[in-house]
C-alpha cells in the first residue's frame, strides 16, 4: 500500500489527469454522494480516490483495457471495482447531475432545465459483445445505441443504452422511463416541458407516452426537402455537438462493456470529465 501511494504521488502526469480544481470540485460532489449513501464508517481509511478516478479518466481517454492500466496507477481491479460499483449505486449519474446544476448556474440558469433535445447514436460493438446488442438496418451497424437528452446548452441529462436494433420510438420510452426511475435524474429533469427531436421521434404513441409520464411536448424539427447535403438544424444541432464532444474520447468509439450500465456509466463519465474543464 505505501509503495503504491508512493508511486502514485510520484508518477508523471498524464493528459487524462483532473486539474487541482477539477478535483475539488469532483472531491466536493463524491463526498456529498458518500454521506448520502452513509457508505464511510467514521476512523476508516478510504482509498486514494483522486488516483482512480485519474485511472478512469485514463480508460475513457486512451482506450485501453482496465488490465493494461499503467502500473503508476492503483491496480487495476481496485479501479475497476471503484467504476463497477458506482456504476450500480448510481454514484455516476449523481455526479453528472451535480455538475449540470452547477455549470447551469455559473452561466445565470436555473439548475433545473426547462427544455431539452434528444437523439440517439448507434455505435458498434467489440468481439466481447453485449447484453443487448442488435442491428441497427438503417445505418448499417450491428452493435449498441445510445439515446441521450441534453439541455439547450448541451449538457448531458441522462442517457441509456438498448439494442441498436431499438427504434427511435421505443428508445425514447425507454430513456422517459429511465428518467422516472433514477430519483436523482428525475429531479434534474422535473421541469422540463419541451423537448426537440428528429422527425424518427415523430408520431402519436410516443407524444401520448412522453405527455403522460412527464408532461413532455415533443416538437419534430425537419430537415427541408430543399436542401442537399448537410444542413445545420434548429436545436438540433445542440445534441449533435454533445455527440461529438463525446467521441473525442476513445472508449466511447465502440461499445467495449459487456453490461449496458457500465457502458452509460462510461458516457456520464465522459460528460463529467467535459463539465469539470468548464467549472
Amino acid at each position: 500500500m505505501g509503495t503504491q501511494t508512493q508511486n502514485t504521488q510520484k508518477r508523471k502526469s498524464y493528459p487524462s489527469d483532473m486539474s487541482e480544481n477539477g478535483w475539488k470540485k469532483l472531491k466536493k460532489a463524491l463526498f456529498e454522494r458518500i454521506e448520502s449513501k452513509k457508505k464511510i464508517k467514521e476512523g476508516r481509511p478510504s482509498a486514494d480516490l483522486k488516483g482512480v478516478i485519474n485511472a478512469i479518466f485514463y480508460v475513457l481517454k486512451s482506450g485501453c483495457t482496465w488490465r493494461m492500466l499503467p502500473n503508476d496507477f492503483s491496480n487495476w481491479s481496485t479501479v475497476y471495482g471503484y467504476f463497477s460499483r458506482w456504476s450500480k449505486d448510481g454514484t455516476w449519474e449523481f455526479i453528472n447531475a451535480w455538475f449540470v446544476d452547477k455549470l447551469r448556474r455559473k452561466s445565470e440558469r436555473k439548475g433545473n432545465p426547462s427544455a431539452g433535445i434528444m437523439d440517439s447514436q448507434s455505435v458498434k460493438h467489440t468481439a466481447i459483445g453485449s447484453e443487448a446488442y442488435g442491428y441497427d438496418a438503417g445505418k448499417k451497424i450491428t452493435g449498441i445505441k445510445r439515446f441521450i437528452l441534453a439541455d439547450t446548452q448541451g449538457l448531458l441529462l441522462v442517457v441509456t443504452v438498448c439494442a441498436a436494433s431499438v427504434s427511435e420510438k421505443a428508445g425514447a420510452m425507454e430513456l422517459i422511463r429511465r428518467i422516472m426511475n433514477i430519483k436523482i435524474v428525475r429531479m434534474l429533469c422535473q421541469k422540463i416541458r419541451l423537448v426537440w427531436a428528429d422527425s424518427g421521434y415523430r408520431g402519436e404513441e410516443l407524444s401520448r407516452f412522453a405527455r403522460g409520464r412527464l408532461s413532455w411536448k415533443i416538437q419534430v424539427v425537419k430537415r427541408n426537402d430543399k436542401v442537399s447535403g448537410f444542413e445545420v438544424l434548429p436545436r438540433r444541432w445542440v445534441v449533435e455537438r454533445t455527440f461529438a464532444w463525446l467521441n473525442q474520447n476513445r472508449r466511447l468509439s465502440k461499445n467495449y462493456e459487456f453490461n449496458t450500465k457500465n457502458s452509460e456509466s462510461m458516457v456520464y463519465i465522459a460528460s463529467i470529465r467535459l463539465m469539470m474543464g468548464r467549472l
